[in-house]
């Protein structure tokens, strides 16, 4: 099973054309990304329901990643959700989840459980009250233990968004903020976007300008926390070095949108969901769609499978809404024309494509065959809305096609 996990993850990420120190790169972020990698995803559902336009006989498709945004989509109503994903523990993760919408008897649990993530009564409300109705594969993965000796659904019991290849990387960037005496705190506890701006220009631009962070910054494998490979690196940095990118980024997260309504803010700069009564959170963790997720979790399957497979074994016209993330940042042309010929034949009419891509534009005029291009119309204003809203601020844009 493990050797097999191995192959599935390489081939989707090891550039079988590139040089052998890419292809070593590659092969490194490989067995990275076998772990957990996000305990929480770094997409905006709130803008992904709006750019996808989920209707109620919707039969939407995501990559699961940390299952947020599959869950999420639940509370637009759709006919079904399917959310894919090759990484093990993300799907075990998804897993827990809908185990836990049906299992436990109120929101306060819940939202103990996957909000707060970190009381030690956790490890037996998972023991009493969810572990007996999970299959047996996803309950052998919470209930082994990791590198470093701990059952991993002690995560719960710890604070599960400081695990994880993301949780790790964010946990060393406030390493060097302490290294470089800046008080990320500042910014969450500032009233208006005047005062959080002037947080990030005092305390957070500075530090891009560090030689070590600059050369730091420059190595593909710096970013492997982040989920990005290094085929996705390039993409990102163009022709900037990467200290600039990131700077741009940060800034948007930290003053384009208000803390008191960003709870990707407050993962990044706190580690964790605000815990006070108004808190921001992910739909699925509001208590307004407690009984929504009751009512609709069985909605939603998370399996283990290739996206590209996934969607080729769908009946034709089958399908109404598709989310890429930023996969096709990885992939070559003629993996594009591949994914997109099956999209295309189980698409309705009517369907439409959201993704995401690390620079800017489009990544699909001039690389997907023109044949499959042109049955999409590309939703410009909408790509354009979705990608200035989107709080997680990672992404160069964020992209919507609609079958013509």
């Amino acid at each position: 099973m493990a050797t097999q996990a191995k192959r599935i993850i390489e081939d989707a990420v090891v550039r079988k054309d590139a040089r052998l120190g890419d292809k070593l790169l590659d092969k490194a972020f490989a067995f990275a990304f076998r772990g957990l990698v996000y305990a929480q995803i770094w997409e905006d559902p709130v803008v992904d329901m709006e750019g996808l336009a989920i209707q109620p006989d919707s039969r939407v498709m995501c990559i699961a990643s940390g299952s947020c945004n599959a869950l999420s989509y639940l509370t637009a109503g759709p006919a079904s959700v399917t959310a894919v994903d090759l990484n093990r523990a993300h799907v075990a993760l998804g897993k827990l989840k809908i185990a836990a919408i049906r299992h436990l008897p109120n929101y306060q649990r819940f939202h103990r459980f996957f909000a707060h993530a970190d009381h030690g009564e956790n490890a037996e409300v998972y023991r009493e009250m969810i572990a007996p109705h999970l299959d047996l594969v996803s309950r052998a993965y919470w209930e082994k233990r990791d590198i470093r000796g701990r059952r991993r659904i002690s995560y719960f019991t710890k604070g599960i968004y400081r695990q994880g290849l993301l949780g790790n990387f964010i946990g060393l960037a406030h390493v060097f903020a302490k290294l470089y005496k800046i008080d990320l705190a500042k910014l969450l506890e500032a009233q208006t976007l005047e005062e959080q701006r002037a947080v990030f220009e005092r305390e957070l631009a500075p530090v891009f300008e560090k030689r070590f962070i600059r050369w730091l910054t420059d190595q593909p494998a710096s970013l492997f926390g982040l989920g990005i490979p290094p085929a996705q690196f390039e993409h990102l940095a163009g022709d900037e070095r990467m200290a600039e990118v990131l700077r741009r980024r940060l800034e948007k997260l930290a003053c384009d949108f208000a803390v008191q309504d960003n709870y990707f803010a407050w993962q990044a700069f706190r580690r964790g969901y605000d815990r006070s009564e108004s808190a921001p959170l992910p739909p699925y963790l509001q208590r307004a769609n407690w009984s929504a997720m009751k009512e609709r979790i069985d909605r939603l399957d998370v399996t283990r499978a290739n996206m590209v497979d996934w969607i080729g074994g769908r009946e034709e016209a089958s399908m109404d809404r598709f989310v890429l993330l930023d996969a096709q940042d990885w992939m070559n042309n003629a993996q594009l024309d591949e994914l997109w010929g099956r999209i295309t034949r189980a698409s309705r009419p009517g369907a439409r494509v959201l993704f995401r891509t690390a620079a800017e534009p489009s990544l699909l005029p001039g690389r997907l065959d023109d044949a499959i291009l042109s049955r999409w119309r590309y939703c410009e204003e909408t790509s354009a809305d979705c990608t200035r809203r989107d709080r997680s601020s990672i992404y160069g844009g964020v992209h919507v096609y609609e079958l013509a």
